[in-house]
């Protein structure tokens, strides 16, 4: 039976350029990359020499703390180069792809028969473990912490963010063999968020327990699911997963191959055709950005949404866990007295000479620029206004910058994640970098407590 829940607090931004329910195949990509900084505190130990063959599906390196959780290559190719930074740490791995992919076969299994072991040791054995995150931490699960309960979030309310009812349209059986897995791997439930009359895929399923979920973003985010379902304590731990990376490992179970394909929304004000691309981890971006065109040259191209995504050049490559590839003005321009004058065209919560409030579904062009420079934490009130999660942001943010592990511990870190923080460095007057503030937060509690 499923849950109303209702996000109050929070702020749609509504943007320019939403990708069209149209779906076209990106052409085939030269190289894909792996970038292992994306595994975030995993440091690779490689299996794979440059210049050696691989199939899709075969391990190309492991982590060096936990030598279970593997990392496949989502095609078939050669390992061209791996790249290095300071202290000869990996920062790219290039493949150099086969003009078709050649699939490591795992074997097909049947996971009505298995046990959580069986299916806990298949997802590492294939690279699928990748794909499964713990709070606390916000970091690849550890697979020797049984979670007390699965969160999914099939909901989409970040601005231009790929919407999960079309991107997963077809995909049942991939979806219920992934959830029925994961069921057994908790002895809680396997909670998944849908949009409120949304006729989601999810609903039909078995295994789960769908919540409906309605109100402004983060209402999709997979945190506040958290937070309105099962909150994290202190020792404590729940695993998190996104529905396109559940199609994968579905697949996984059904077939013996790892298909990394990904359907990603190419969006943003700077695109003429915005519209859903059929891709594959890792592939270059240049491969559908060129193909819808753009309006115009100084664009800021963004691996994932506009609040929480990163900056990548037009010739990068698509993130492992990106669904959506954003392009939006560059703000490199500086209006001449512009904090004294009214303005009509940003999208702004404070009522100072703005007045987005007067036209709530007003669909903006935004560049990102930020309006302003990095000072001093001013106290407004405006981060509790778009903050629905049980938790004072500005308290937590202090604590982080001051490294306070107990205050941390007391005000509910455990339970956070830097994308839980993206509104708030969104309307932050002070340019307060909050994602990072909290990452590096994060971080210091994991070395330190663990």
């Amino acid at each position: 039976m499923s849950k109303d829940i209702k996000v109050k607090k929070g702020l749609n931004i509504r943007l320019k350029g939403g990708a069209s329910k149209t779906l076209s195949k990106a052409s085939r990509s030269k190289t894909y990359v792996i970038s292992p900084s994306e595994f975030h505190l995993i440091t690779p130990k490689m299996i794979v020499k440059e210049g050696a063959k691989v199939q899709a599906g075969d391990v190309i390196f492991y982590s060096k703390t936990n030598e279970a959780i593997k990392f496949v290559s989502p095609v078939s190719g050669k390992l061209a180069t791996i790249e290095r930074g300071a202290k000869r740490v990996i920062t790219e791995l290039i493949i150099e792809a086969d003009q078709q992919d050649n699939y490591r076969d795992n074997g097909i299994v049947s996971v009505s028969s298995m046990n959580s072991d069986e299916i806990k040791n298949h997802l590492l054995a294939t690279g699928c473990w990748a794909f499964v995150k713990q709070r606390p931490y916000d970091i690849i699960a550890n697979p020797d912490v049984k979670p007390k309960a699965i969160f999914i979030s099939a909901l989409t309310t970040a601005p231009l963010a790929a919407d999960y009812d079309f991107t997963l349209s077809g995909k049942e059986k991939e979806l219920q063999a992934a959830v029925t897995a994961f069921s057994k791997l908790t002895d809680g439930n396997v909670n998944v968020s849908v949009g409120k009359n949304s006729k989601s895929i999810f609903e039909g399923l078995n295994d789960i327990t769908v919540h409906n979920m309605s109100g402004v973003h983060p209402a999709g985010n997979v945190g506040t699911l958290i937070n309105k379902v099962d909150p994290v304590n202190k020792g404590e731990v729940v695993w998190t997963i996104t529905p396109q990376d559940l199609v994968i490992i579905g697949e996984l179970f059904l077939t013996g191959k790892f298909n990394a394909e990904r359907v990603i929304a190419l969006s943003g004000s700077s695109v003429k055709n915005p519209k859903y691309y059929a891709t594959k981890i890792g592939a270059e971006v240049s491969t559908f950005i060129y193909d819808s065109g753009l309006n115009e040259e100084n664009v800021r191209v963004i691996n994932g949404h506009v609040l929480t995504g990163n900056k990548i050049s037009p010739k990068g490559h698509l993130g492992y866990y990106s669904n959506t590839v954003t392009v939006i003005p560059e703000g490199d321009d500086y209006e001449l007295f512009g904090w004294a004058k009214p303005v009509f065209d940003k999208k702004s919560i404070t009522r100072s000479l703005t007045f987005s409030w007067l036209t709530p579904n007003k669909e903006y062009t935004l560049d990102t620029n930020t309006n302003g420079e990095h000072r001093a934490f001013v106290l407004t009130g405006n981060y509790e206004q778009v903050f629905p999660l049980d938790i004072f942001p500005m308290n937590i943010l202090k604590a982080c910058m001051v490294k306070d592990l107990d205050n941390m511990e007391q005000l509910g870190m455990y339970e956070v994640a830097p994308e839980d923080f993206a509104l708030t460095e969104f309307v932050c007057v002070s340019k307060q970098p909050h994602q990072k503030i909290i990452r590096d937060g994060l971080d210091l509690m994991y070395k330190e407590i663990g």
